[in-house]
């Protein structure tokens, strides 16, 4: 019972990271002549199979085994079903919403292209550095993840493996891109299906449950920190999952809308099913008696690993395979997307791509770094999740034609309005300013038993939108004055207007039209906008 061997270990996990080096190596010498365009995206290519796959692997990293796990521990069921639940029907919206911009912007893989299209080049830049910071915090956290797995698992020091999966997959998403990343995926995501599947009946015959500890333990009550997840886990997912480009560019791959809606529906319906049974498993190992056990444990991350403690080393063999090419697949689609947003977002595609992945090679050094000495993966997600919180509501806005009055100055100071409320609050909150600073970060996490971290998710949000308009209306206000002192029309509120197509453009014509037009001809068709605050 518990972990395997050292030599069985080693062997498991080197020999389960070889096969993915081959696969990853194999396809993608056999793709070496694709187009920089097919490097970096694959529109309209993928059917609704493959892309459900997909969904899943990119979807669950390791740090699932931590999590949910952990929620289970300290909310119970109400906890495990909300967050399951709050992290697999986010994914619906880019079913939603992919068509829509797709349509807007045929030739986008990332949002970030419709925002340069819709609010113009400082608006994108700013969502792209958003989106860069997202996915290498979710590398940090993916890395930390599976380097603590496998110390759990196997007593192993987890910095060589953490080594070791960077330079496995830095090798084959350099070499194949996007394609390479998407084909793997598919694999992996299979893997993981059956592997989960294997080791949930495992658990459920080989493990013992205790009556009286169920009942005692009070995890199928209702609770405090339960009922504040139903408001903030949806917020939180739903608008960092706008932040994280591997779900974008598996989006925009869909061959048709149809696909796209049949592919996420699965997915979401296995991650939801999934989620719901690694949660399950800290409830387990509390009415087994594994947590808090003896000598208490009170760090409910590590009761899944307790429980499998109680089980025999070939389902622990079998946990580690799982976790390996859980880690790998998250961590690869990372990297394939921070190398599509860095090269479109920050260099509009014009830069040689070599140059970019080896700046992802670079980058990847302080991601080892830090995901050593990463205190916790879940306060690393709540930082992300609260920046896209402050950030997202303002920033789709924009997407309704009702708001072409909309710019992205209201956007820039709407998102970092939305983190200034947070402090803010915090401030008030807690009577102390160096607390407000600390609620930005969470340094407490969702768990405190207090009013902090719920107050947060609802400042981030309702403060990016009141700073939005307050910024609207300072920007309409100047423009008027402006106009006024200039003795010329106001056009704060005018909609944008259509760019000619070239085979329509003449410039005379387009001259004098500009000259004599008293009125504005309402589009729906956004473009970028000059001279009117981005």
């Amino acid at each position: 019972m518990g972990q395997p061997s050292f030599q069985a270990s080693n062997a498991i996990i080197y020999l389960t990271y070889g096969a993915f080096l081959l696969l990853g190596t194999g396809l993608a010498w056999r793709m070496r002549n694709q187009s920089k365009a097919d490097f970096l995206a694959g529109n309209r290519s993928q059917k609704a199979f493959p892309l459900a796959l997909n969904f899943i692997a990119a979807a669950m990293g390791s740090g699932i085994l931590f999590s949910y796990p952990q929620l289970a521990t300290l909310a119970g069921l109400q906890g495990v079903i909300v967050y399951a639940i709050a992290s697999a029907c986010p994914l619906l919206i880019f079913a939603a919403l992919a068509p829509i911009i797709r349509r807007k912007c045929p030739e986008g893989f990332v949002l970030t292209e419709w925002t340069r299209q819709r609010y113009g080049v400082v608006t994108a830049l700013y969502l792209g550095a958003l989106t860069l910071l997202t996915l290498f915090l979710y590398m940090i956290a993916e890395l930390s993840a599976i380097g603590q797995v496998i110390t759990a698992l196997t007593g192993l020091d987890g910095l060589p493996v953490v080594i070791v999966e960077c330079i496995v997959t830095t090798i084959y998403t350099s070499l194949g891109g996007f394609k390479i990343s998407f084909i793997t995926d598919n694999i992996q995501g299979m893997m993981i299906c059956c592997l989960i599947l294997i080791a949930t009946i495992t658990i459920g015959v080989k493990t013992e449950i205790k009556p009286e500890l169920v009942a005692s333990s009070g995890l199928l009550d209702a609770n405090l920190i339960g009922w504040q997840l139903v408001y903030i886990l949806p917020v939180a997912v739903l608008t960092n999952d706008f932040f994280l480009a591997n779900f974008w560019l598996r989006a925009f791959a869909s061959k048709t809308d149809k696909d796209l809606w049949i592919g996420v529906s699965i997915a979401m319906v296995v991650i939801l099913i999934v989620l719901t049974l690694v949660g399950c498993t800290g409830l387990i190992a509390v009415w087994s008696g594994a947590f808090p056990g003896d000598p208490p444990v009170e760090d409910g991350s590590v009761s899944f690993f307790l429980l499998l403690e109680q089980l025999p080393n070939w389902v622990v063999g079998i946990v580690i395979v799982m976790s390996v090419s859980l880690s790998t697949a998250a961590f690869d689609s990372l990297q394939s997307a921070m190398i599509s947003s860095a090269s479109n977002d920050i260099f509009r595609n014009r830069l040689n791509i070599w140059w970019i992945r080896g700046a992802v090679v670079l980058i990847i050094i302080p991601v080892v770094v830090l995901a050593i000495k990463a205190p916790s993966i879940l306060q690393i997600y709540l930082i992300s999740d609260l920046l896209s919180a402050a950030t997202i509501p303002v920033l789709m806005l924009g997407l309704s034609d009702r708001f072409y009055w909309w710019r992205g100055f209201e956007v820039l100071v709407g998102g970092l309005g939305g983190i200034l409320t947070v402090f803010i609050f915090g401030a008030i909150y807690y009577d102390s300013a160096q607390s407000g600073g600390e609620l930005i970060l969470l340094e407490q996490g969702l768990y405190t038993g207090d009013w902090g971290a719920f107050g947060a998710f609802v400042a981030a949000p309702v403060g990016g939108l009141i700073w939005g308009f307050i910024a609207l209306g300072l920007r309409l206000a100047f423009q008027y004055t402006r106009s006024k002192l200039n003795r010329t029309r106001f056009d704060g509120l005018d909609p944008p207007t259509a760019a000619p197509s070239p085979e329509e453009y003449n410039p005379s014509r387009a001259e004098a039209e500009s000259e004599s037009r008293d009125e504005v001809t309402t589009t729906t068709t956004t473009t970028k906008i000059t001279g009117k605050f981005f």
